[in-house]
């Protein structure tokens, strides 16, 4: 596989780190034990006959039965992958896990960051803006952590003592730059481990020239199969090629409608007036939510309304403490048969984070979103979200709107010049607002809440999750009240400490507090 790559950074250094020994003989021995009259077919088996092997494999392939394909996966070390292929294509799906190196806690270093396939007049704009982003997160950080440090001794009083102000000096400063980093171009290199199944990797090669970062993704994708074909050459078999860019819905989409790059400054006015302030808008929901759930609780226990009414059961099904598995650690709810009864009620939100905010959102992956295709979103009039404590210093506040300008003029510019919106994109910071429509079912919502409802969240999910959990409250109000963090759901369940997080303990006592009262201070 030929690399057309063409970036001029440090290219993308993909390493198969775990797999299964003999994934392709596993695939025909799982697909053969199907219809198996002498029990389980063994890898040597399998593979006794290569024609036979090969016929299975492809028959099952070419008919959709990939079931099999799933039992074997593929752990990858990635590093030099930009944040915007992880966005845009890596997450963007249910199906993998990772686990990478987190910009709210380790600090961005200086020229951390891919330049696309660009002239050399282009290139040295975007490398100019690209280090003004980096100077100016560092700035930031500096600017912000006197600020972060009053918040955090003000929640932490007690750490002041001795050498408090020392200790604690690193988590203030994790506090600052996590709030400098909106700055930091969404070119920003990332490394991580990440995992997936054989067909979400035939998934990945398939669609790995698709919108937004075509090149980026085909060049990591490819080194993914690659590394595969190396591991169990017999990948090959049943491999397909790249669908063709042109042949994608959203490239097809933009070619018919010609005015949407025009338009976008009249889709963001109609998209934040309908959201009326908030950062998350409860648009649709089921309209017997709070009955279908009662009775989905009724039916797994076997009884009728006369035995369990709808409110009895909503909180049978909702309080901790009679559902005991909701302040467990591990996630239970997916495996015990009357938690499941949550699935049932849904809610559909509208919604606007920045894209450093998304990047985590999206890694809950059981609330799927209708995300954009970023090239659209490459106006001439600056579009990002300011976070908490920079609009409260106006050194930091200046610092941040002037970066702002500059990458947009900068993003203006290159595109003026031919650089393809694909590559003008890189240049977009964390900051860029991104505006999308999110829906979910309530297990997997509860599951959410618990998680971003914690003061320790990052603070623009923590707001959406707000938002979410109050407008429920208001349509289900038998439902919107339970939709709490985890140490209300700890400590209504007793469980014991009330607070899972230990050291990272917020300084605030929220499960005290109703839902109404929640207030974030840093």
């Amino acid at each position: 596989m030929p690399s057309s790559f063409g970036f001029s950074s440090p290219p993308p250094e993909v390493h198969l780190v775990h797999a299964f020994d003999r994934p392709y003989e596993n695939v025909v021995a799982t697909a053969r034990t199907c219809y198996s009259a002498k029990g389980i077919i063994t890898e040597d088996q399998a593979s006794s006959k290569p024609e036979r092997r090969d016929a299975i494999a492809k028959s099952i392939y070419d008919a959709g039965h990939h079931t099999t394909f799933q039992h074997a996966h593929f752990q990858f070390s990635l590093e030099n992958v930009s944040r915007q292929f992880l966005w845009t294509f890596l997450h963007s799906h249910p199906f993998y896990n990772s686990e990478q190196v987190s910009q709210r806690y380790v600090e961005v270093k200086k020229g951390n960051f891919a330049v696309p396939p660009m002239g050399p007049a282009e290139r040295d704009i975007y490398e100019r803006t690209a280090r003004r982003q980096q100077e100016a997160y560092s700035r930031l950080t500096e600017l912000l952590t006197p600020l972060a440090a009053e918040r955090y001794f003000g929640l932490f009083p007690g750490r002041t003592r001795g050498d408090g102000r020392m200790r604690f000096s690193g988590a203030v400063q994790k506090r600052a730059q996590e709030l400098a980093r909106y700055v930091l171009p969404v070119a920003t290199f990332s490394y991580l481990y990440h995992t997936v199944s054989g067909v979400t990797l035939f998934r990945y090669w398939r669609l790995c020239e698709s919108m937004d970062a075509p090149a980026e993704q085909r060049e990591v994708v490819g080194q993914m199969v690659a590394e595969v074909l190396r591991h169990d050459p017999l990948y090959e078999t049943v491999l397909q090629d790249p669908m063709p860019l042109e042949e994608t819905p959203e490239y097809a989409a933009f070619r018919a409608l010609p005015r949407v790059r025009s338009s976008g400054r009249a889709f963001r006015e109609e998209f934040d007036r309908e959201l009326a302030g908030r950062v998350s808008r409860l648009v649709d929901w089921k309209a017997n939510n709070e009955e279908i759930l009662a009775s989905a609780v009724r039916e797994v226990l076997g009884v009728p309304r006369a035995e369990l009414s709808d409110d009895d059961a909503i909180r049978m099904v909702l309080d901790p403490s009679q559902n005991r598995i909701l302040g467990e650690t591990l996630t239970l709810t997916t495996h015990d048969k009357l938690s499941r009864a949550l699935f049932h009620p849904s809610y559909t939100f509208r919604k606007k984070l920045s894209h450093t905010a998304d990047s985590q959102d999206q890694r809950h992956r059981m609330t799927p979103a209708s995300r954009p295709s970023l090239p659209a979103y490459l106006s001439e009039e600056p579009d990002y979200i300011v976070p908490m404590l920079v609009a409260d210093m106006s050194e930091a506040e200046d610092l941040y709107r002037r970066t702002m300008e500059e990458t947009w003029t900068a993003v203006s510019e290159l595109r003026a010049r031919g650089v393809a919106d694909e590559f003008a994109a890189y240049l977009l910071p964390n900051a860029v607002a991104i505006r999308f429509t999110e829906s979910a079912d309530l297990l997997n919502l509860h599951h959410k809440c618990a998680m971003r409802l914690c003061y320790n969240a990052q603070e623009e999910i923590w707001r959406a999750s707000l938002d979410e959990a109050t407008q429920i409250r208001e349509v289900n109000p038998r439902i919107g009240p339970w939709l709490l963090p985890p140490c209300t759901l700890r400590h209504l369940a007793e469980v014991r400490p009330v607070c899972p997080e230990g050291e990272r303990f917020c300084g605030v006592v929220v499960w005290k507090k109703d839902q109404s009262e929640y207030v974030r201070a840093l």
